[in-house]
């Protein structure tokens, strides 16, 4: 089994390097070289994420999205450099990071969509509720039916911070994805006893570089006021012209993944 789940790990490592979709023209990567976990799909914490204070009922389960489920196979997939770079600078997002945000999805999809093929051809069966026609997000209490966060820290790839995010030994500066299916797969083991230990300030009140990169006060002390963020970037779309040129649904920011401690490991 570990020979079979390295190899599928080769096969993703490989699928974002080849992959012309992690271009953005020329020879800039979208990302580096992703991180992958495995979490048992009958882990208790999934039930967990049910109640009210985490996510709340909303959340699906792996079993509920795919009955028979064993693992959930989670991955990260950190912004290069040249994206990240690109948003140093205070106030609006940076082009390259739009298009890294919204090309990347692009990629993103992809690899969900290969791996449940792969793991088809394994024999089994899978699914990637991103893509899922039943995935679902209520934009009025900020919650989704599945959690790539949640998934990913379950999988052992990270902890949460103090805006909302996910620190990784590879930073929060990028996109998480993931896939259910009923082949069994060694889960990886979670270096961490705390949901937030990973983020200085959330641990003993340090850093909170976060806090004075959000372009609109969103992030304090308390944490991140998400209905403050989503009007920002969904409605006040401070991006429209340069989004609309490329036909992507919304603006982006990332200020607060980028130009701080976590950006590009744990602090």
């Amino acid at each position: 089994m570990l020979t079979e789940q390295r190899e599928l790990v080769g096969k993703i490592l490989a699928f974002v390097r080849e992959d012309e979709a992690n271009r953005l023209g020329g020879n800039t990567s979208i990302y580096d070289e992703p991180l992958v976990g495995f979490a048992q799909a009958r882990d208790p914490l999934f039930e967990k994420l049910k109640e009210e204070e985490v996510i709340g009922d909303v959340h699906r389960s792996p079993e509920e999205w795919l009955p028979g489920a064993l693992c959930v196979i989670s991955y990260f997939l950190p912004f290069s450099r040249e994206i990240r770079s690109s948003n140093y600078g205070n106030g609006l997002a940076s082009e390259e990071w739009l298009q890294g945000r919204f090309q990347g999805e692009g990629l993103n999809n992809k690899l969900r969509k290969f791996l449940v093929e792969e793991l088809t051809a394994r024999g089994g069966r899978a699914i990637a509720p991103a893509i899922d026609k039943d995935w679902m997000v209520d934009y009025q209490l900020c919650r989704s039916n599945w959690s790539e966060r949640h998934a990913a820290f379950i999988a052992g790839l990270g902890t949460f911070s103090l805006n909302r995010g996910m620190i990784t030994s590879r930073g929060m500066a990028g996109r998480f994805g993931s896939v259910i299916t009923n082949l069994e797969f060694t889960p990886t083991e979670r270096a961490y006893r705390s949901p937030f230990e990973h983020c200085p300030f959330l641990v003993d009140g340090s850093c909170g570089a976060c806090i004075d990169r959000c372009p609109v006060g969103a992030i304090t002390a308390e944490g991140k006021d998400k209905k403050r963020c989503h009007q920002y970037i969904f409605i006040e779309d401070p991006l429209a012209e340069i989004r609309m040129k490329y036909g992507y649904p919304q603006s982006a920011c990332g200020k607060c993944q980028t130009s701080v401690p976590c950006e590009t490991g744990i602090p």
